[in-house]
């Protein structure tokens, strides 16, 4: 993706089923899962470098003991930098203490982050935080071993005002109005009562406080705390959390729109936010690894029983369509063979764009992500052209010599590497004064691939915002003088703001809108934006329930065929010779290609939750009164 965009998030969680002394044995560590969290961390790097948490629990240590360990990183490598700092804690360990070598039960008891219930998360900062106070896990404690509580999420809710007034009416007084601790108070505010409850029956039946606490580990219901404290959860999650006697849980949002994969044996639980790495990480094939279904919760109990239980009656399967598109690794079965379909589908537009002349068309793709479907797309040419040289051959018939053979069947699809992506420009890139020059060098061209007044169709996941097209791409491009450049977009029109995880908040960012806004300029229908933003005014006291995305009217009056033009209008920079045309895919073929994943808000304007047209109203309205802020 040209343009950068934070998003997304990436959770692991472990839970050893085995006595430590098992992988001691079997894999020569008893930190077996530290090395395990490491690999499954970094394998979802690409879901999160602003930020990476580590957390584990140690079951069934005495009081006084620690039990719990954490530790956070906002570094530049921040999986890295915890992995480092757990590594230099182990070695002291052992370097102090040679006794601990080869005696498990010492490392357990005396070395922190070994452990049987191990939590990971890597982050991107989506709201511009990046402290180290804004990275997962994050901690409840308290002295009841039952009490504490680990959580982190690859998520966002759309109603954290409400919900934190929530826990004000509660007699809470949470510490901040951030949507994790929102999340976690509102668990934790469960689990405390559910605990006091259990301890009061418990004694009713005659039970002294201390035998008390492992039948109140044993009888917890954490599917019964998740549905109460998830009631009124409007958005997109996947949660993960550790109790801390050794009880673990991931629930999943009904519509599905956040992604969670697991695998269970005799040896280990693993839940992950993507497939291949479970698969990857622990040698499996994509049949062992299984979808947690909208809606649920796979809940490890500290004995080591695996349930999954129904938190939240699913609603229409709505998971995000950009995990296909970008954000998940495109090592994934389905997903490879999905961007694959995205580049096959959006050919016939690209056919019609340069005149069905291949012989005059070279094809490329922006690196780097973009090259699977990149892949779809150039199949689909030599499909297409192979049906052209049958019917051509078919026309020579039987006369048909070895020249005029051979003159058919040299022609394929010119293929090439053009653009290539000078990555580490990236992180000098700080100055306003010097950002565009440098930008404009982020990527370079392989000089000779193209010949003056070819075709040049360049292929890429999406196009968002545009900027690096119009400062780097397509100046870059144009030293190579073709006579066109398409620029293809993999995924459709990104029109309205994602609230569910992606940083896409303002509706003035994408190049979509900004062209249509120039469609009506153009048209001198300004008063029908202002009667758009009027009507998302009258909605602000509405229930989510009520309130219509009136965001959908801005974009009605004008065919997609029309907002690409302006687009490419928008994009192509001052001085450049050739012509420029940029080309979405549909929605439908999206849908075509990608059938299990069906959530296309950003597209359609379509939100699978009531709080999604509160929020695209809201960024209308802030766009209107010139306001430089998030929806939510």
């Amino acid at each position: 993706m040209s343009d950068a965009i934070k998003h997304e998030c990436g959770i692991s969680l472990i839970r050893l089923l085995k006595p430590l002394e098992y992988y001691k044995e079997k894999y020569g560590t008893a930190f077996y899962g530290v090395n395990k969290m490491y690999l499954m961390m970094e394998k979802q790097h690409n879901r999160g470098q602003d930020g990476a948490g580590f957390a584990s629990i140690k079951l069934d240590m005495k009081a006084g003991e620690r039990y719990m360990s954490r530790v956070r990183s906002a570094q530049q490598q921040p999986i890295q930098d915890i992995f480092e700092q757990i590594n230099s804690r182990i070695n002291t360990a052992f370097a102090e203490h040679p006794e601990y070598e080869n005696d498990v039960a010492l490392q357990k008891r005396h070395i922190p982050y070994i452990g049987e219930l191990l939590m990971g998360h890597v982050r991107y900062g989506t709201f511009g935080k990046n402290s180290i106070e804004s990275v997962h896990p994050f901690l409840r404690q308290n002295n009841w071993m039952h009490r504490n509580l680990i959580v982190a999420g690859n998520f966002n809710l759309t109603n954290v005002d409400e919900l934190f007034g929530n826990l004000v009416e509660l007699g809470q007084h949470p510490k901040e109005m951030a949507d994790t601790v929102t999340v976690m108070e509102k668990i934790g505010h469960f689990l405390d009562d559910a605990v006091a409850k259990l301890y009061k029956q418990i004694k009713k039946e005659g039970y002294s406080k201390r035998e008390a606490s492992p039948l109140i580990a044993e009888r917890l219901n954490v599917a019964k705390i998740l549905r109460k404290a998830s009631k009124n959860w409007d958005g997109g999650y996947t949660m993960g959390g550790l109790l801390g006697h050794g009880d673990a849980f991931v629930v999943r949002d009904p519509a599905g729109i956040r992604p969670a994969y697991y695998y269970k044996d005799d040896e280990i639980v693993v839940v992950a936010s993507e497939r291949p790495v479970i698969q990857t990480v622990f040698n499996v094939s994509y049949d062992d690894v299984h979808e947690l279904d909208p809606g649920h919760a796979i809940i490890v109990k500290k004995g080591g029983a695996v349930d999954l239980k129904e938190i939240l009656e699913p609603t229409e399967r709505k998971a995000c369509s950009f995990e296909r598109i970008y954000f998940s690794r495109g090592s994934d079965k389905e997903i490879y063979q999905e961007r694959k379909m995205l580049g096959k589908l959006v050919f016939p537009q690209i056919l019609k764009s340069i005149d069905d002349d291949l012989s005059n068309t070279v094809f490329s793709y922006i690196p780097n992500t973009a090259e699977t479907s990149f892949f779809g797309m150039v199949k689909e040419a030599q499909s297409y052209l192979n049906k052209k040289k049958e019917q051509q051959i078919l026309d020579l018939g039987p006369n048909i010599t070895g020249e005029e053979l051979h003159q058919i069947l040299d022609v394929r699809p010119r293929i090439e590497k053009v653009a290539i992506k000078d990555a580490k420009l990236r992180t000098f890139i700080t100055q306003d004064s010097s950002r565009d020059d440098l930008v404009a060098h982020v990527y370079d061209i392989s000089y000779g691939s193209v010949k003056i007044n070819d075709n040049l169709v360049i292929i890429d996941d999406s196009i968002v915002r545009g900027t690096t097209l119009k400062r780097s791409i397509l100046k870059i491009l144009d030293r190579l003088s073709p006579k066109k450049i398409i620029v293809v977009s993999s995924a459709p029109q990104i029109r309205y703001p994602d609230c569910y995880g992606i940083d896409m908040a303002k509706l003035e960012d994408f190049v979509a809108f900004k062209a249509a806004l120039a469609l009506h300029e153009d048209l001198g229908t300004m008063d029908k934006v202002k009667e758009i933003y009027e009507k998302c005014l009258t909605q602000t006291k509405n229930k989510d329930k009520d309130v219509v995305n009136y965001v959908k009217e801005f974009y009605a009056p004008f065919t997609n065929e029309q907002i690409s033009k302006k687009i490419a209008e928008i994009l192509s920079p001052e001085g450049i010779k050739a012509e420029v045309d940029i080309i979405y895919q549909t929605v439908d073929n999206l849908h075509e290609a990608c059938p299990k994943n069906l959530g296309d808000w950003y597209f359609t304007g379509d939100y699978p939750t009531p709080g999604g047209n509160r929020v695209v109203n809201r960024a209308f309205i802030n766009f209107y009164e010139g306001k430089n802020e998030r929806a939510y």
